[in-house]
């Protein structure tokens, strides 16, 4: 059986089991953009659909756009179904990420990067935690992410935050907390996203740039789910193992053998760059989490 087949199977799999899963929690969305979040920057450039179910930000040479969550969540799983930028997206930059805001924030990235057309899109993953960020990892995505919505998640719990693409994990950030390693556990995050310009360094190191021309650049939104602990100011309440924390369950501390062959399928095949294999970037003094177990 070739490497193809094996991971259709594999995937088809772990759809199954994590669609048996999804349905033991408490949703707290309501699937409306409207009533989850607002606006952040630029609303000219933020179109919702007349049901609110699904959104779409455009970048010009006159702005980009953001929105963010009107709740604030401490641990969780957030799904979100993008379309990204098709066509010649070089220089474009879209993120979809959590993050506390504080000075010492926490912060969960997704970033994807365009591309010239013909070039595959690139999803740089990074971690912030206590305000300590340069943990970037870049994937190859092995689908062309422009031709439809693909679901991107971020599972979130007191054991590890799993960075996932249709449910395949492509990134395990573990809690090593005591082993003196920042992981992001007390601080509540809100779920933001923005389309803007980045032709400084996204494409190539900022080699390729943005050709205005080919604007309106258009990234999409639609079918999000939040599946978290709101805060409430009670840290203890989010912390705490229960039916509806479905998250801090046991069987959530650990990526399954099924995702295990996954993440390590995603990292021998499209892998490009890991903040772990940087020695002369951290000048062989690599962070101490490079040295731990990811799951």
């Amino acid at each position: 059986m070739s490497d193809n087949h094996r991971i259709v199977i594999f995937i088809g799999l772990f759809l199954t089991l994590t669609s048996i899963r999804i349905t033991d929690g408490s949703v707290v969305s309501t699937g409306d953009f409207n009533k989850d979040f607002f606006v952040t920057w630029s609303p000219s450039h933020v179109n919702t659909s007349a049901d609110g179910r699904a959104r779409s930000m455009k970048l010009d040479q006159e702005s980009g756009a953001g929105f963010a969550s009107n709740q604030m969540f401490l641990f969780g799983q957030i799904d979100m179904q993008i379309k990204l930028v098709p066509g010649d997206s070089a220089g474009t930059v879209v993120a979809y990420y959590m993050t506390s805001d504080q000075p010492n924030r926490d912060e969960v990235d997704f970033e994807f990067l365009g591309n010239v057309a013909g070039k595959p899109y690139i999803i740089q993953t990074n971690m912030f935690a206590d305000g300590l960020g340069n943990r970037e990892e870049r994937v190859n995505l092995w689908f062309d992410p422009t031709k439809d919505f693909h679901t991107y998640s971020i599972l979130w719990n007191l054991h590890q935050i799993v960075f996932m693409v249709d449910w395949v994990p492509i990134r395990v950030y573990r809690n090593h907390a005591d082993k003196g390693v920042a992981f992001p556990r007390w601080q509540p995050m809100s779920i933001k996203t923005s389309l803007w310009n980045g032709d400084s360094w996204a494409t190539r190191g900022g080699k390729d740039k943005t050709d205005w021309s080919k604007g309106p650049f258009i990234a999409s939104f639609r079918n999000y789910k939040i599946d978290a602990c709101v805060w409430n100011g009670n840290a203890r309440f989010c912390r705490a193992e229960s039916p509806t924390n479905w998250w801090n369950k046991n069987k959530f501390s650990t990526l399954t053998k099924t995702q295990r062959r996954l993440f390590k399928w995603v990292r021998k095949h499209h892998m490009i760059y890991d903040y772990c294999q940087d020695k002369q970037r951290f000048q062989g003094n690599l962070p101490k989490e490079c040295s731990l177990p990811k799951y």
